[in-house]
């Protein structure tokens, strides 16, 4: 079954973005608080490397379309904590 992130092949959405090896690695604070908590939850055992590509992968088409890198990453995370009830 074949979801919005699976764009291999797909025309219309343009180069791909070659990033700056100089560059810093989060445009924002928040990015690199999202990167943080992931890196906790997934060392405490809250979740796994599967759940949360399945979570990014279930974000719906308009959302996930419209979302940078890590605003997927803080919806998986929020939908994977609601679902297990931690939320």
């Amino acid at each position: 079954m074949s979801r919005v992130h699976d764009m291999g092949g797909q025309s219309g959405f343009g180069p791909v973005p070659v990033g700056d090896d100089d560059a810093e690695p989060f445009h924002a604070d928040w990015e690199a608080r999202v990167y943080a908590l992931t890196r906790a939850l997934l060392r405490r055992g809250v979740f796994n490397l599967d759940e949360m590509r399945d979570a990014i992968e279930r974000i719906p088409p308009r959302e996930y379309l419209s979302a940078s890198y890590y605003e997927r990453w803080l919806a998986a995370i929020e939908t994977i904590l609601g679902e297990k009830g931690l939320a």
